[in-house]
Parts: structure tokens; C-alpha cells; sequence
């Protein structure tokens, strides 16, 4: 049976060769498995978004319903937290959104989690980074560097707190992509081994037989922890997707608002 980390490797399903990349050396050019799960994300986006908006109602269907939901969802948080500009922040925040929503709840129920890569997720985080940076760049000019002198705190110790901002602003990406990378890995391994236990109990006691029944009981009791976390991971995939863009939004508000203390 494969163990609870195989779920995670990518996997070529079809190659094109090799080619050699600087610094990198020889790379196959392939499409993995990791590939396949975020175009069928993507497209899964597109998809729902083309159906909650087509022959759009003002008695709204269940597509409909779903889409004006989570379109009101992300537009109340950007409102909220970056104020009376947080709707020309809006799209970015909600395809960020939906992005990261897709890929969790995709991975739910196929054998590969993209979310579950590092290296999707600190790319998600880097997008991120990027676009409050040059937001901040054109929207502030020099004014930008302003996050990183207090002007709240003591003189003296401005060079301190200013450090201590500077580096916590180059970290954003790597903790945006660490939190939602953890997450997702974790709750799967988990699932995985729970999964693992109702088989391998369950296959053991009827072919032992005699006292290995009573491992029946144990493996009913890890199928119940199994259906429970399945649940949970459910509801992980949603929040997580949610921390990620209300985080987003945090980011976006230190810049768009700077110095005025929104």
C-alpha cells in the first residue's frame, strides 16, 4: 500500500525530452501530475464562473446563489480592510481567492494536492508580494519606504523597529506559502494514515481471525476518525483559502493606505 507521502510527489504523465537549464543542469520538460491539477482548477474557476454569471436572474439558481455568496464574501473583506479603494483591489484578491479555494477542494478529491507543493504555494506567495510591492511603488514613490520608518516610535529606536519591519516584510511570502503549504500537507497525511488503518486493521483480523476481531472495533473507530477529518479538511480548505486573501488584503491596506492609519 503506499505510504502517506506518495500522494505528494510529482509525477511526469508525459515528457518531452530534456533540455539544459543554467546553474540547474539537465530538466525534463513534462507535463506532471501537479500540471494536471491546476489547469483542471483553472478551468473549474472559469467554469463556475461562467455558469453563475449566465443569464444571471434576479431570483437567483443555486449556481447563481453560490457565486454572488463568495463574490460578496471577498468584496465585503476588501472593503472592509483596505476601505474605500478595496474595490479596485477586488479582482486581484478574489481570483486569489478562488485560485487557492479550487486547488484545496480539488485536492480532496483527486490523488494530488497542489496546494501541498511548496513551490506552488511560496509562488502564490511571491505573486503576492510582488503586486503589493509594485502597487506601493507606483502608488507612493519614495513614500513606499516609509513602512520601514516608524515614524510612531522614539528616534532612537526607529533604525531598530524599522529593521524588525524590513524583515518582516520580506518574510510575508514565505509565510503566506509556509501556512497554506503546512496546512493542506498536514491534514492529508493525517487522512491518509487514518485510511490506512480501517484497511490494514480491518484486512488483518479476518485473516488472523480468533482474537484479531477485536481489531474490527479499532478500525470502525479510525473509518469514523477518517470521515470526521474528512470533513474537517473540508472546512480547511475553505479557511485556509480565506486566511490567504484576507491576508492579501492586509498587505494590500499597507500600502494603498500608507501613514493614514486605516
Amino acid at each position: 500500500m503506499a505510504g502517506p507521502i506518495e500522494q505528494f510527489e510529482v509525477k511526469p504523465l508525459v515528457e518531452f525530452g530534456t533540455v539544459n537549464v543554467p546553474v540547474l543542469g539537465e530538466q525534463v520538460i513534462a507535463i506532471t501530475n501537479s500540471h494536471v491539477a491546476m489547469t483542471i482548477a483553472f478551468v473549474g474557476v472559469v467554469g463556475f464562473l461562467a455558469l453563475a454569471t449566465s443569464g444571471a436572474k434576479v431570483v437567483p439558481g443555486r449556481m447563481q446563489a453560490a457565486g454572488e455568496s463568495l463574490f460578496g464574501m471577498v468584496d465585503n473583506l476588501a472593503n472592509s480592510i483596505i476601505g474605500h479603494e478595496g474595490r479596485k483591489y477586488f479582482p486581484f484578491a478574489f481570483t486569489m481567492f478562488l485560485m487557492v479555494l479550487s486547488m484545496n477542494l480539488l485536492g480532496m478529491f483527486l490523488t494530488f494536492t497542489a496546494t501541498s507543493q511548496l513551490a506552488i504555494t511560496l509562488t502564490l506567495g511571491l505573486i503576492t508580494f510582488l503586486t503589493v510591492v509594485v502597487i506601493g511603488v507606483v502608488k507612493n514613490g519614495f513614500r513606499f519606504l516609509g513602512l520601514f520608518w516608524p515614524t510612531s516610535a522614539p528616534l532612537a529606536l526607529r533604525p531598530v523597529v524599522g529593521a524588525i519591519e524590513l524583515v518582516s516584510f520580506l518574510l510575508r511570502p514565505f509565510t503566506l506559502a509556509l501556512r497554506l503549504f503546512g496546512n493542506m500537507l498536514g491534514g492529508h497525511v493525517a487522512l491518509k494514515i487514518f485510511a490506512q488503518f480501517v484497511v490494514q486493521l480491518g484486512a488483518f483480523a479476518i485473516a488472523a481471525g480468533g482474537f484479531a476481531y477485536a481489531l474490527i472495533g479499532v478500525a470502525a473507530l479510525s473509518l469514523g476518525m477518517t470521515v470526521a477529518m474528512t470533513a474537517l479538511e473540508f472546512l480547511v480548505a475553505f479557511l485556509q483559502a480565506f486566511v490567504f486573501t484576507v491576508l492579501t488584503c492586509i498587505y494590500l491596506n499597507d500600502v494603498v493606505n500608507l501613514g493614514e492609519g486605516h
